[in-house]
């Protein structure tokens, strides 16, 4: 029996409003908490206590049984640790995710060790709040790791990184009053550091050191982060880092400290500060370029030691003296090229027992002398290293650019120029 129109519309109706309730049930099957992957289990953490149901020990005991990624929601604010964690690893990934007022982790009962120790692949950390640890806040020892909007405080070291831990992204983060904020073993494979928050640690917001230079290839990226109130701001000796766009305010001793081979520290703005703005130290084929330097008490750029360095195109002014060379090697000198130098409260440039390459630098209203020339005379009566630098093109403002005066001669505080 054919079926008249209305019931044939009847039907049809029925079927897409089936269609409908179907999607929507789809839909609510795909949403996920914020931070979690589409189809990721949750393990939520209920409990403050160190141990126990609903503790984030127990959380991390079951993400580790997994064998796909795993999210680890904080939904306490305040967890306090009274022993080891055990380590982040799960074969698919885990992510560690507070809410948006976020969960603050205290590791002061810790007797030590790292509050969290990360030691598997695909690990995330986002919004969480580290504090009060006796050694470190995260040790790191995998790759593909990201840490986002997490703070860091009160701590030893922030961070830990060992020389594999490739592949990692620390971005917006903040770390503060820690001995050191973030420190790498070595020169990691697609390192980021961007737009992170780095303030008053006792040595050094980014601490990157080893003895021998590091010959893995690839360089750690530093960039749009800021520094403000550090003792040293970026402290490197033989890893490979690029330092550009960042921002490093009213440093003690210096913003940066460079010694060893592959640094290069490229747009960044220094501000006051009681000190210097870059030291580099025994180094080997720095290069420091369009930086802007202002309000420093001392030197915008010091060179000691070193070879091969290119300090090219900074800008430097209203500070104490502008750039200085001292006890360079003579057979690898280092440049200064293009380089501006306005109303330094002192000398422009010093050589002090150096012969580098002076080319196309300016020295605007120097309140002493543009130019100082010194020879260096060792304590104790040794040879005498002399001072010959190259120059070419250069505009100094007043008419004898270059002052005799005398040897310099070391002293408790450094090198000064009788």
């Amino acid at each position: 029996m054919p079926l008249s129109r209305r019931s044939a519309v009847s039907i049809v109706v029925f079927v897409l409003l089936g269609v409908f309730v179907g999607l929507g049930y789809w839909h609510q099957s795909r949403k996920v908490t914020p931070g979690q992957a589409a189809n990721s289990p949750s393990i939520d953490v209920t409990s403050g206590e160190d141990r126990g149901p609903g503790s984030l020990r127990e959380a991390i005991f079951k993400a580790t049984a997994g064998t796909s990624e795993v999210t680890i929601a904080l939904k306490v604010p305040k967890i306090t640790l009274a022993s080891t964690l055990p380590p982040l690893a799960n074969a698919g990934g885990i992510r560690l995710v507070a809410d948006e007022n976020g969960t603050q982790i205290d590791g002061s009962n810790l007797p030590g060790g790292a509050v969290l120790d990360v030691s598997g692949a695909n690990i995330s950390i986002e919004g969480v709040q580290i504090h009060n640890c006796k050694e470190t806040g995260i040790v790191l020892r995998a790759e593909r790791f990201k840490l986002q909007t997490t703070s860091i405080e009160n701590c030893d070291v922030g961070i830990d990184v060992a020389e594999n831990a490739d592949q990692l992204l620390l971005e917006r983060n903040h770390f503060a009053k820690n001995r050191v904020g973030v420190r790498f073993a070595a020169s990691n494979k697609n390192a980021m550091v961007v737009k992170n928050e780095f303030s008053e640690h006792r040595d050094a917001g980014i601490w990157a050191v080893r003895s021998e230079p590091d010959k893995r290839g690839g360089a750690i990226s530093i960039r749009d982060n800021r520094f403000d109130k550090e003792r040293i701001g970026i402290l490197t000796a033989n890893v490979s880092l690029i330092v550009e766009r960042n921002e490093l305010l009213d440093s003690r001793e210096a913003a940066m400290q460079l010694m060893g081979t592959g640094a290069v520290a490229r747009g960044n703005r220094i501000s006051r500060g009681g000190a210097m703005g870059i030291v580099v130290e025994n180094g080997q084929a720095a290069v420091i370029e369009d930086n802007e330097f202002d309000g420093l008490e001392a030197y915008g750029v010091m060179l000691k030691s070193s070879a091969d360095t290119v300090i090219r195109k900074n800008r430097i002014h209203n500070s104490g003296y502008g750039l200085a060379f001292v006890l360079g090697n003579q057979r690898s000198p280092s440049s200064a090229i293009d380089n501006t130098i306005i109303e330094p409260k002192f000398n422009g440039i010093d050589v002090i027992g150096d012969s580098p390459i002076l080319r196309g630098n300016q020295v605007m209203r120097p309140r002493a002398w543009p130019l100082k020339v010194t020879d260096y005379q060792p304590e104790g009566g040794g040879e005498k290293v002399r001072s010959t630098p190259f120059l070419e093109g250069n505009n100094f403002s007043l008419n004898a650019a270059t002052v005799a005066a005398g040897d310099a001669k070391p002293t408790a505080g450094g090198v000064v120029q009788r």
